[in-house]
């Protein structure tokens, strides 16, 4: 889809126009112009010539019209004319109403060929197709939010799976601990019985020795 020409006019007095490449497209306008200068209503309007299409919007007096390739769709001539209508009121307010033919036309000549490039070779431009391109893009965002969420998951359960391991080992060696403690406690008690009956038993050899005997007569004559 290409725009080849567009232009700027109050009634049949053209302020701007804009030519991509050489064609009869201005001689057209003007027929175009005269015949729809008595419609003051607010309008959409297209016409077909050729390989071509003409676009027409007339808004609170002013004609912004472009001639695009037939096979394109008129959304975007549409928006086209919509974004130049706007630029040339904010940039000229009120003059416009009073300015004489082409009085605009040497900065806004620009305008229109960046415009026209922009909506001829820019798939941005296409309203739809950029709609179209955001919501893949959320779509996108919202995957990847989800793998996040997802690998969050899976740290957060190999973190309960490694909680729950340390839990375990903690309760094992309180269990072992305990066992050990236990073990160590009756050494301990083993260790004191036989140390008891041992030291009586040097003390009972003791007394004997020094009884001459083993019995305690022995040690009472």
């Amino acid at each position: 889809m290409a725009i080849h020409y567009a232009l700027v006019a109050r009634g049949s007095l053209v302020l701007a126009e804009f030519s991509a490449s050489s064609t009869t497209a201005s001689a057209i306008t003007r027929q175009i112009l005269e015949k729809i200068s008595g419609n003051t209503n607010n309008t959409n309007l297209s016409y077909s010539q050729d390989r071509y299409t003409f676009h027409i919007k007339r808004t609170d007096g002013l004609t912004v019209l472009c001639m695009a390739d037939a096979t394109a769709e008129r959304r975007i001539p549409f928006a086209f004319l919509e974004e130049i209508h706007q630029r040339f009121v904010r940039s000229y307010g009120r003059s416009v109403f009073s300015a004489q033919a082409y009085a605009m036309n040497d900065e806004f000549s620009r305008v229109l060929s960046q415009q026209m490039d922009y909506y001829s070779n820019n798939p941005n431009a296409d309203r739809i197709n950029r709609i179209k391109g955001e919501m893949s893009q959320v779509r996108d965002v919202m995957i990847q939010n989800i793998d996040k969420v997802l690998d969050r998951g899976d740290r957060l359960e190999l973190l309960v799976g490694k909680t729950a391991t340390l839990q375990s080992n903690t309760i094992r060696f309180r269990k072992q601990s305990r066992r050990y403690r236990n073990a160590a406690w009756w050494s301990n008690i083993k260790l004191t019985v036989a140390l008891l009956f041992l030291l009586l038993l040097v003390v009972y050899v003791i007394l004997g020795f020094i009884c001459h005997g083993l019995t305690p007569r022995s040690c009472l004559k």
